[in-house]
């Protein structure tokens, strides 16, 4: 497919997209506004209706959304010292913060995009209306994914399902509460998925795959193991998807739409693309230097390959050879020193290394000594922000950590359990030791809190996690670690960010503030408490 790719981006690319996807309104000489497609003229035959949901498309996340949601945990850090995502690792943003309210704002755009669509949707004459049935319930997803956002980081949050059409209808509006929106979360997408196909007519499209995939996720998100179990079982058994055999290749063009893919976001070059390159790639590799690397905690977490952590006796674990012999999702997912760099260029970001990659070497080289590797594809070098790779938003291996853990913490340990986290270990360019059987319920907790974030890291579920677990307090706050390197003297040092400490406050950041903005227009939406 790149049919619906094509149409997609185009309509993303052109000024059409934002002038759908609201109601029109009549001027004072009720004439048909030229910089917009007014419902007279449009929302007339099927091929509108389609037109119309790809343009939704967009508002699912691409890979800046993603990433950032990781950069306020503790796996990746804010190269910028400046910038809001180190002031939400340091824990000093606030209802102002710029980037807190473009979150809310661009979701609830989305949210109003399909609220617009299913309203509109049923203008379009068609004789056999099962199209149209598909496209809806399409859009509905989207609407479930973008509640399932904002609900996760604000908390009660308004639950609007049809388009507002004054101001003043708008500050009618009041908070819903958090149950009611996950109950509206799941109800959406149960229907959604009696109606959609296992197999999309073009790829890209929602599936029934995708909404009970993201129905599983809502459940786990929610601490209902059972539900969460079953739907996911229910995925397992529609045998649509597998495991796809190298993890490297997933996130390059050569692995696209492959069949652990459950929804992505798709891009093509020159019409629709995203900038995943110069947005995470090392500075030598013609950037301007990433946003975001990853940290020393990310990188411990990553096994070695008997299946033991680097810290468990026997492990096998040195510096000497801290980069040999662990599990080969390390070197798929992070530039570390000794890796080979798109250019055909050795990664050397140890102090004293003299290379453009050298950790301080400028403010916009990394920091750390990390860079993210996923999503960074050779074809790109020369066109850092003109990337055509799709970004993935739900694949197979979520599904089987959903089951395992849901099944887990009922504590309904069984070979089903042991099979979906040992299909990611030993996929084929993995191959990691894989879990044994006979361990308790605590520690297989551990072992499968651990996979989630070696196995989706950088895929912006780290924050989400960590909420639900309510671990952040614990895992989130101290000095921010990068690469461990022998120094002239032989000694072994850690590089370190001088004064700087990730600070998360149980009193207030497991949720996000409402922004001041939003409270100020409409004062039926009261604060978080302690913002």
């Amino acid at each position: 497919m790149r049919n619906m790719k094509k149409r997609n981006n185009l309509l993303l690319a052109g000024s059409l997209i934002s002038l759908i996807l609201c109601s029109s309104c009549d001027d004072i000489l009720n004439t048909v506004p030229t910089d917009r497609i007014s419902s007279e003229v449009f929302w007339k035959t099927e091929n509108d209706a389609i037109t119309a949901s790809n343009a939704v498309y967009r508002y699912l996340d691409g890979i800046q959304e993603l990433v950032r949601l990781d950069g306020a945990t503790d796996i990746l850090h804010g190269n910028i010292q400046f910038s809001d995502w180190a002031a939400i690792e340091r824990g000093e943003y606030d209802s102002n913060m710029e980037y807190i309210q473009t979150v809310w704002t661009h979701t609830y755009k989305g949210i109003r995009a399909v609220n617009n669509f299913l309203e509109n949707v049923q203008q379009v004459e068609a004789t056999d209306r099962s199209r149209l049935d598909i496209l809806s319930a399409e859009v509905r997803v989207i609407r479930a994914y973008l509640y399932i956002k904002l609900v996760m980081l604000y908390g009660d949050v308004p639950l609007i399902t049809k388009t507002l059409t004054s101001v003043e209808e708008g500050k009618e509006v009041n908070r819903d509460s958090a149950d009611e929106v996950w109950a509206f979360i799941v109800s959406e997408l149960k229907a959604a998925a009696a109606v959609l196909p296992e197999k999309a007519s073009e790829t890209g499209r929602i599936t029934k795959g995708a909404a009970k995939a993201l129905q599983a996720r809502a459940w786990l998100f929610q601490g209902k193991w059972a539900e969460a179990e079953e739907a996911a079982k229910e995925v397992i058994d529609m045998n649509t998807y597998r495991i796809y055999p190298s993890y490297e290749k997933l996130f390059l063009y050569e692995g696209e739409n492959n069949e652990e893919v459950i929804l992505d976001k798709q891009y093509i070059k020159d019409s629709y693309s995203n900038n995943a390159f110069s947005f995470l790639a090392p500075f030598s590799l013609r950037n301007n230097g990433a946003d975001y690397v990853p940290t020393k905690k990310l990188f411990d977490a990553y096994r070695m390959l008997n299946g033991k952590m680097i810290h468990e006796e026997g492990s096998g674990f040195t510096y000497e050879t801290q980069y040999e012999n662990r599990d080969p999702r390390l070197y798929y997912s992070l530039y570390i020193p000794g890796a080979e760099l798109p250019n055909g260029e050795i990664y050397n970001s140890v102090p004293g290394s003299g290379t453009q990659d050298e950790v301080a070497n400028t403010y916009l080289a990394t920091s750390l000594g990390f860079n993210v590797r996923k999503y960074v594809n050779p074809e790109d070098y020369a066109n850092p922000s003109n990337c055509g790779i799709n970004i993935m938003l739900i694949r197979y291996a979520e599904v089987l950590l959903t089951y395992a853990e849901a099944k887990i913490e009922q504590n309904k340990i069984d070979d089903s359990v042991l099979s979906a986290i040992n299909q990611l270990r030993t996929r084929q360019d993995v191959g990691l030791a894989p879990v044994e059987s006979g361990l308790n319920q605590e520690k297989m907790r551990e072992i499968v809190r651990n996979e989630r974030l070696v196995e989706l890291a950088f895929e912006g579920l780290r924050l989400f996690d960590c909420r639900r677990w309510r671990t952040a307090e614990t895992l989130f706050p101290g000095r921010v670690n990068g690469i461990v390197y022998q120094a002239g003297d032989g000694e072994w040092k850690t590089v370190t960010i001088e004064g700087f400490i990730k600070v998360f406050n149980p009193e207030k950041h497991y949720l996000w503030p409402i922004p001041q903005k939003e409270i100020d227009l409409n004062p039926n939406l009261k604060q978080n408490p302690n913002w």
